[in-house]
């Protein structure tokens, strides 16, 4: 039975962020597309539901942050944010400390109390380290810029169980994604406009794809009729995993997956911050949420706790975000290659282009698709 009866402009993989905008971006252009999901649910990694009337993340704590005003008033058309901003705890074997990386840290971890105290404490460790030249890994990222005390409590346990790798196999531009700065400031990000959509990230998804010119189909394997539907398509927009796509041609690129724990507590408030990071290598989950925190709603005698647990990655699992080490990389590098050689399929999201994006990057690559696609 063909598939294309309604003479689709598009197929679209995926109806997360990427696939979401472009469904809405071509509808806005009169131009219809077919939104295929394997998943029971739209939304992609940043599907939410409300449980005793709190949001909940289904697949971990997302937190927008961008410093683009445009993108910023582009998501805004969908839901109204919050002002919530992002302050972490880290909790190495019972000792806790303000991440990310600041005065705050560095007064818990030695009793400095100014910047140039702080610095020198760093110089000293990152001396002491035997460290010159440029960083080759994130063990020497991470010393050098915030010194060995630091690494060992706060980073090392936690990037072994994050990647799945020791720190010295990582590549050192991971550690700067997590910024570092020499004053009382606990706002994990440095991005001008930060917040969470005050109903939930499932919201905006169903704003998006509410146009007439589209449809979705829920739990729909693209693999179980790839080559018909490349054939009935005229353009297909493919957001999973480009070398699943390419059936593993040249081998399976890397990926880290992840299992949530999700429990009830009979209290309004269990652990006092919505993420808490536990940065020793014994715990066997990375962080726990406290989803009431982020934008303080939900019943007065309830609140809903879920631990992350990193894991290896295989076809079992959903592939949370790409590692992007020299072997992944050129491995992607011909992955890539192939997928230029089909002009009729465009890859996007974090999978298609194995890139761990933000949020904000997402929609600004969807837009650069949008923009050379249709104008």
């Amino acid at each position: 039975m063909k598939i294309n009866q309604k003479n689709y402009d598009y197929l679209i993989v995926g109806a997360g962020l990427f696939g979401a905008i472009f469904a809405y971006e071509a509808a806005l252009r009169n131009k219809r597309s077919l939104v295929i999901e394997k998943r029971p649910q739209i939304g992609g990694n940043l599907a939410t539901h409300q449980e005793h009337g709190i949001n909940v993340h289904d697949y971990g704590a997302h937190i927008f942050h961008t410093n683009s005003l445009e993108i910023w008033q582009y998501i805004n058309q969908f839901s109204e944010f919050n002002n919530y901003i992002n302050q972490v705890i880290a909790n190495y074997q019972g000792q806790l400390y303000n991440l990310p990386f600041n005065m705050n840290t560095f007064y818990q971890m030695w009793g400095v109390k100014t910047p140039a105290e702080a610095q020198a404490k760093i110089a000293q460790q990152k001396k002491a380290a035997g460290l010159t030249g440029s960083p080759k890994n994130l063990e020497e990222q991470a010393i050098s810029l915030i010194g060995t005390d630091i690494y060992q409590k706060l980073i090392k346990g936690y990037t072994q169980k994050q990647w799945g790798k020791d720190p010295k196999e990582l590549p050192s531009f991971i550690i700067r994604r997590l910024p570092t700065r020499f004053t009382f400031d606990n706002n994990y990000f440095d991005h001008r406009y930060q917040g969470i959509p005050v109903s939930g990230y499932t919201t905006i998804f169903e704003k998006l794809l509410a146009s007439e010119l589209i449809d979705v189909q829920l739990n729909t394997d693209f693999f179980a009729d790839k080559s018909t539907y490349l054939a009935e398509f005229p353009k297909t927009i493919y957001t999973g995993m480009i070398d699943a796509f390419f059936d593993f041609e040249y081998g399976p690129l890397e990926y880290r997956s992840l299992r949530f724990e999700t429990v009830a507590e009979p209290t309004a408030n269990f652990q006092g911050n919505a993420v808490i990071n536990y940065t020793d290598s014994k715990t066997p989950y990375t962080r726990s949420m406290e989803w009431r925190h982020f934008d303080g709603q939900g019943e007065d005698n309830i609140t809903l706790i879920t631990k992350e647990f990193p894991q290896d990655w295989d076809e079992t699992k959903e592939a949370y975000y790409p590692i992007n080490d020299e072997k992944n990389n050129q491995l992607f590098k011909q992955y890539r290659a192939k997928a230029k050689q089909l002009p009729q399929v465009i890859f996007g999201g974090r999978l298609g282009n194995y890139k761990y994006y933000d949020m904000d990057q997402v929609i600004s690559a969807a837009l650069h698709v949008v923009q050379k696609e249709f104008n």
